[in-house]
């Protein structure tokens, strides 16, 4: 007699093997949509730095030349001239001169004879500020009594030190840093330790949900209110400057350094604070003395990215810091970042020239700056998990 028991099994079993069958399909497919989709991303993120580093080569390379005084091949020997050598002295493309009669190029030679004539008799007309002598020493130009640190691309004699942007970008993130990681490291130990279940339950969220405020309203925000209550309150000259700007980039790294730290305080297994309080300890010092220590190498992973988060700001500097590129440590001085010099700047340059390349090569050590702070905070965090966890 047969078994009903056994064959309910087979027929259980015969559907969940064309449920399986018809699932992997699915399953295989979501999957190479996962993967085409992070592929996309990082080739994205790849493409974007080739092109910048593409777009900055010549300043690298040191291929650039600013120099007003330059080389001028009288109109007489235009047809005496290799096309390849016109190209290059007119400036063109292979593109642009092959598109050009011979009259455009003579009115285009014409041109530059008549604009070395232009220049003015002075010594600095001869410097090629666009070489990195001049973009990163002090130089001391005409009608300066020492050598100075001078970003003005605007100028008749171009000058393209950056270490004014430089002094701008640190002093700005420094004071950010500053004021947002006792705040958000503060808020994530209140949070994870020593909040109510019930108030953890909103107060996470919402200080999670300030990310979402666009960078352009803190922006505004600094402009209008947060730069004229300071200035009251301390006293000093220039309204919009480092310490401003900082203020409302913290501002803006609150929520990142917050929830990474959270998740980091969180993720310290219960016993630990269990066996502090049982050992008479209150919730503070559990927290402050045992919770902490344990979650240090997320906290400071936090504090990298906020740092990352705060250097690449654009919006929140461009409007608040004052934009002065001045060589000056005091937090009180109005100041000029990196990237507020390519927001305000690059729509204003010409294609292909010194300003131009210039300014991606600072969107360049943008780039290099995030990668090896990143770096070396992935090296001190596995550092401080092998300390920790007895390994090294």
């Amino acid at each position: 007699m047969p078994n009903k028991y056994a064959t309910g099994k087979r027929s259980i079993g015969w559907i969940g093997l064309k449920r399986g069958h018809r699932a992997r399909p699915l399953e295989w497919l979501a999957e190479k949509s996962i993967f085409v989709v992070s592929l996309s991303a990082i080739v994205m993120i790849f493409l974007i730095f080739l092109f910048v580093a593409r777009e900055a080569l010549p300043i690298f390379y040191g291929q650039m030349n600013s120099s007003l005084v330059q080389e001028v091949i009288p109109v007489e020997q235009m047809d005496k001239i290799p096309p390849a050598r016109l190209r290059e002295y007119l400036g063109l493309t292979p593109k642009q001169f092959a598109a050009m009669d011979a009259d455009t190029r003579r009115a285009l030679m014409e041109v530059k004879v008549e604009t070395q004539k232009e220049i003015p008799n002075d010594k600095d007309a001869t410097i090629n500020s666009a070489a990195w002598r001049y973009l990163l020493l002090p130089h001391r130009w005409t009608g300066y009594d020492k050598p100075e640190f001078i970003w003005q691309p605007v100028s008749q004699i171009h000058k393209f030190n950056i270490v004014p942007l430089l002094i701008g970008s640190l002093k700005t993130t420094l004071v950010a840093l500053l004021f947002s990681v006792p705040l958000a490291l503060g808020a994530a130990i209140y949070v994870s330790q020593l909040a109510h279940p019930r108030a953890k339950e909103w107060l996470k969220p919402g200080i999670e949900l300030l990310a979402g405020i666009p960078s352009v309203v803190l922006g505004f925000f600094a402009l209008m209110v947060i730069a004229t209550v300071l200035q009251k309150m301390f006293g000093y000259q220039s309204r919009l400057n480092a310490f401003v700007a900082g203020i409302a980039l913290g501002l803006a790294i609150v929520p990142v350094v917050f929830s990474i730290a959270e998740d980091a305080l969180t993720s310290v297994p219960r016993s630990y604070t269990q066996a502090a309080l049982a050992l008479g300890s209150s919730k503070w010092q559990a927290a402050w003395q045992i919770v902490l220590p344990a979650a240090l190498p997320g906290v400071f992973a936090a504090t990298v990215l906020g740092f990352g988060r705060a250097i690449g700001e654009t919006m929140i500097v461009l409007m608040a810091s004052g934009n002065a590129s001045i060589v000056s440590w005091n937090l009180f001085d109005s100041t000029r970042t990196l990237t507020a010099t390519i927001a305000a700047e690059l729509a204003e340059t010409v294609f292909g020239g010194n300003h131009y390349r210039i300014l991606f090569m600072i969107g360049a050590l943008l780039f290099v700056v995030t990668f090896l702070s990143n770096l070396a905070g992935d090296i001190v965090i596995h550092r401080l998990k092998h300390k920790l966890e007895g390994k090294g």
